[in-house]
């Protein structure tokens, strides 16, 4: 039997889209910067806790190449399938998480649909009962970066399925 690179077999399953551009390469100082923002934005975050951060926006945003890289790299940094599987629904399944990740968790919501117009008192308050002022200022930058990512990754279309954490140069 054929297998494509996912190891699924190669016929039946709908063709992959192209990207609409390689934004990476015609904005690289953008990209460059962003991949700096990126590092500062995670310094003394726990990476577990960015990880599902930065899984929990992109299914936000219906991110699939950010989602792709990002359970990948959670599983690479030790975080379980079970968790990763149940943050879409973690309202329902706050006993997978520790009362920090889900004041995060909480905050990053609040921060990527702005839709109301603010980040509600009550939410950021009880992120800030969980994490000194540095690391929430860290967190929140941490928020507005992946939500910077995906906004590149969708208007792009960029083709998920083809990372690895290996990848990362950064």
């Amino acid at each position: 039997m054929t297998t494509n690179e996912h190891n699924r077999p190669a016929s039946g399953y709908v063709p992959e889209h192209s990207p609409r551009m390689q934004w990476a390469e015609l904005a690289p100082d953008v990209f460059k910067a962003m991949v700096r923002l990126e590092a500062a934005s995670s310094k003394g975050l726990d990476p577990i806790l960015a990880e599902l951060v930065k899984i929990r926006s992109s299914q936000l945003n219906h991110c699939a190449f950010c989602l792709d890289m990002h359970t990948k790299d959670a599983l690479a940094a030790g975080e379980s399938i079970e968790r990763i599987v149940q943050l879409s629904a973690w309202e329902e399944s706050r006993h997978f998480y520790t009362e920090k990740e889900v004041a995060a968790i909480e905050l990053t919501e609040a921060v990527t649909v702005l839709t109301d117009g603010f980040v509600p008192d009550d939410v950021y308050e009880r992120a800030a009962k969980h994490f000194d002022e540095a690391e929430l200022a860290q967190l929140i930058a941490a928020i507005t970066v992946i939500n910077a990512w995906n906004r590149f990754a969708v208007s792009t279309r960029m083709v998920p399925g083809h990372y690895a954490p290996s990848d990362r140069k950064h």
